[in-house]
């Protein structure tokens, strides 16, 4: 088949692999425009270095790194490879950093990919350049090596060339043309060229382009150091051009390539320089290249003053050429993918370095002909993902620059975004303040992580403290909290999470097509339930609660949601749906008493009977006008309790002032992890994800195959059969091994699988870590090993839930 037309705006390595990769799949009426010359179009692939370093703590991403190094293997012009695999090497200069090398070793193992850490004399002997008296240790990954970008990019065109795509070099794209919803074509200064589908690929200049269609894309082009030595002359006589494994200096920003008998050194040290995607030159008024721009050499004092200190040889030589060259950033680090919200056919595939181009290539691919791709989890690249406050020009300049900052620093998975803080605070800020909330972020909402005001809590509790790298971020108060909340009650800050309303005539038939549960039931309903893409893949976990007839409430994950919801919305108006998070808030009111605080407050029945498990009714909570539902995330007696932002205040002094004389507590969300983990509770995007399904994730009991049709039920009957994988409980007995996730978990000396999510569960006395294991070896009683940095923590496959099995608790 032909296919649809397509135009892809950008022949650089992005857009080269998409037309490779879609038109391997069969579409060919396929146009490539660019405004440079092929294959250098001028682009930021035209002046990449090359490196391709696998390593990165995003499965996804690793993944796209992977299918990059093994498509550019196979690639040759002329006889000349794409990718030259001398390896990858990682050095570590201070003892934070040996620490951090273990760490990513453990990712690769996580995600499949063979490394081996080194000793110094082992890491001088692959680079014997490096010196051994400021080495103390190295990562080193074989299959990571050099991909050369340009001939890359022409290897692909000559292949989609071959199945009928068009390139056009030198046309410079004005405008999209557009109807009222739905894109038509491509304005270009030599004429229009018609298009059902426009994907933009021009990298740096995507914001500009993305804007044509009325599309705001959180990118900003930042100018990165790179120079070149003149000849070193301990490298005198060598003839290829990389021999030496590509190197990355991280505590002083710097990584490094052979270049015959010199090198190529890039910098990430010097202060952020943002250029404006407007202010980028044409390739015919540039001196070099668009994405080129002057060498600023005092910004590269301080690296060359390191260079020479790790690299000695590098005293006999000299810099004698440099760039600054543009490259994308965004606001988390991660490409920006998917269809526009707004106008209908316009697909970006923006912010991809050359390591992940052609597994970006492929993904575009198959979401676009397939409907969802079936190689790539892609939940955190789409582009979809961010909420309004992300995509305003301060934020995204803040947040792009700090990101060019931290890309080589030692981060851990709690550390704060930083500036610009606080941009979301619920209407119960004050009074968290007021109980010395240490706060962390989720989503722009600044979210309790535990309160000061509960330190007495932690006299006379024996509460061990986790490791270093766990008790980053942590408190014993954390401890204190999740058992008083067990013991007692405690009021839960819950706005962060997103709350969506769905209303029309038509809502009910509207939620039954999409979720995998009975939820259009009776008013007052509670349904927990999924929402699964057309390949059977989960696309998030929702409770849908039914308010009034024609009335729903979603309980959302995030912005991904809303976009789904949106971009099934029947012709004709019947639907309606609305994000109502920004004008309401949540308390999750928790704990064996939560009964005794509540009902004393309200005329309302809240008894066992009076409102059951997962029900829902309004009422008013003092004067407080509420949303009741009886859900809980932290496997005790409660409800989650809604209202206006206005009235926020309000419910939380009326609960408070009704709990603390029962000894009540505000608890934060360490807490709530451990609970939630102690109850077996899922994270989407944590524990489960677009490549899962949901009888591998545990949560098989949220389908109903017995009602009519919904999306992804016919790829979910032919899954059913056939699990290989599962989401299973492990135990850990050291309470100072509490792992973080995404470690390794071996079996024997193999490694079989990654944790997901971990706490440790302070009411059953033990670590816990959730992890994807084969089914053969999620057998409870089985016996396994995490690796976590230097260490082999043994941890048991366990029945689930580890707490209150026969749900008691919750009913009661």
């Amino acid at each position: 088949m032909a296919g649809p037309r397509v135009v892809i705006i950008g022949a650089g390595v992005v857009g080269a692999a998409l037309a490779d990769e879609i038109s391997a799949r069969g579409w060919t009426e396929v146009t490539v425009v660019d405004q440079g010359p092929l294959p250098a179009t001028g682009g930021s692939s035209s002046h990449a270095p090359g490196l391709v370093f696998q390593t990165n703590p995003s499965k996804t991403m690793t993944e796209m790194a992977r299918y990059t190094v093994e498509k550019f293997c196979s690639l040759d012009v002329d006889g000349q490879p794409c990718f030259l695999q001398v390896g990858g090497l990682e050095v570590a200069t201070s003892p934070e950093r040996v620490t951090e090398l273990q760490r990513r070793h453990g990712w690769l193992a996580s995600w499949g990919i063979a490394s081996r850490l080194l000793t110094t004399e082992e890491c001088v002997a692959q680079h014997p350049l490096v010196n051994p008296d400021k080495v103390l240790a190295g990562l080193h990954v074989p299959t990571d090596g050099l991909a050369k970008a340009v001939l890359a990019v022409e290897a692909q065109i000559r292949r989609a060339t071959e199945r009928g795509v068009r390139f056009l070099a030198r046309h410079e794209v004005l405008d999209i043309s557009q109807t009222e919803s739905e894109v038509t074509g491509v304005l270009t200064d030599q004429g229009e060229i018609p298009a059902d589908i426009v994907v933009c690929c021009a990298g740096i200049w995507g914001p500009k382009i993305a804007r044509m269609a009325g599309m705001n894309l959180p990118l900003t082009p930042l100018a990165h150091q790179l120079a070149w030595t003149g000849p070193v002359p301990a490298l005198a006589g060598q003839t290829q051009e990389a021999v030496r494994p590509i190197l990355r200096h991280q505590d002083a920003d710097l990584y490094y390539r052979d270049r015959f008998d010199g090198l190529g050194i890039g910098y990430y040290g010097h202060r952020p320089m943002p250029v404006s995607a407007d202010d980028i030159l044409s390739v015919d008024e540039s001196d070099q290249m668009p994405s080129v721009l002057k060498f600023t050499e005092e910004d590269f004092e301080e690296a060359w003053t390191e260079t020479q200190s790790l690299l000695p040889a590098t005293k006999d030589a000299k810099v004698e050429e440099g760039i600054n060259g543009l490259f994308s950033f965004t606001t988390d680090g991660l490409p920006l993918l998917g269809e526009s919200p707004d106008l209908k056919g316009f697909w970006v595939a923006e912010a991809v370095w050359v390591t992940h181009s052609a597994g970006v290539g492929r993904a575009m691919a198959e979401w676009l002909v397939d409907g969802y791709c079936s190689s790539f989890d892609l939940h955190e690249c789409d582009v979809n993902r961010f909420e309004p406050h992300q995509l305003s020009p301060e934020y995204v300049l803040a947040r792009d620059c700090r990101n060019f900052a931290e890309v080589y620093d030692i981060l851990h998975p709690l550390q704060p975004s930083g500036d610009p803080r606080p941009i979301r605070t619920s209407p119960f800020h004050t009074r968290q303040q007021e109980l010395g909330a240490f706060f962390l972020e989720a989503n722009g909402w600044e979210r309790p992580q535990w309160y000061e005001a509960n330190a007495s809590l932690v006299e006379g509790r024996s509460i061990v403290t986790p490791n270093d790298w766990a008790a980053r971020y942590w408190s014993p108060i954390v401890a204190a909290e999740a058992q008083t909340t067990r013991e007692t009650v405690a009021l839960y800050d819950m706005t962060a999470l997103k709350r969506l309303e769905v209303g029309g005539r038509g809502a009910g038939e509207f939620l039954e097509r999409l979720c995998t549960g009975k939820v259009a039931k009776s008013v007052g309903s509670v349904t927990y339930t999924l929402l699964l893409d057309h390949d059977g893949g989960i696309r998030s976990d929702v409770t849908v609660a039914r308010l009034a007839p024609d009335l729903f409430q979603v309980g959302a994950n995030g912005n991904l949601d809303l976009d789904w919801f949106t971009r099934h919305l029947p012709v004709g108006g019947t639907v309606q749906v609305r994000d109502i998070t920004p004008g309401t808030c949540c308390i999750g009111l928790w704990g064996p008493r939560a009964r005794d605080v509540l009902q004393p407050l309200t005329d309302a029945d809240f008894s066992a009977t009076g409102l059951k498990y997962f029900r829902a009714k309004r009422a008013h909570i003092g004067s407080v006008p509420v949303t009741a539902m009886r859900l809980s995330y932290v496997g005790e007696l409660g409800w989650e309790l809604y209202t206006t932002a206005d009235l926020g205040q309000k419910l939380w002094d009326t609960l408070w002032r009704a709990a603390e004389p029962l000894g009540g507590i505000a608890a934060g969300r360490g807490a709530f992890n451990s609970l939630r983990l102690e109850k077996g509770y899922r994270s989407f995007g944590t524990d489960m994800t677009y490549e899962h399904d949901p009888y591998e994730a545990g949560v098989g009991f949220a389908v109903k195959l017995d009602k009519d049709d919904f999306v992804g039920k016919a790829a979910l009957e032919r899954r059913k059969a056939d699990v290989r994988r599962k989401l299973t409980c492990l135990t850990i007995d050291d309470p100072k091994a509490v792992v973080m996730g995404k470690e390794p978990v071996y079996e024997g000396d193999c490694a079989v699988g990654y944790v997901t999510s971990a706490a440790y569960g302070y009411t059953i006395g033990k670590g816990i870590a959730y992890a994807w294991l084969p089914v053969e070896s999620a057998a409870p009683g089985t016996v396994l090993h995490i690796g976590y940095f230097d260490q082999s923590v043994e941890a048991v496959v366990a029945e689930e839930p580890l707490f209150d099995p026969t749900m008691s608790r919750l009913r009661g």
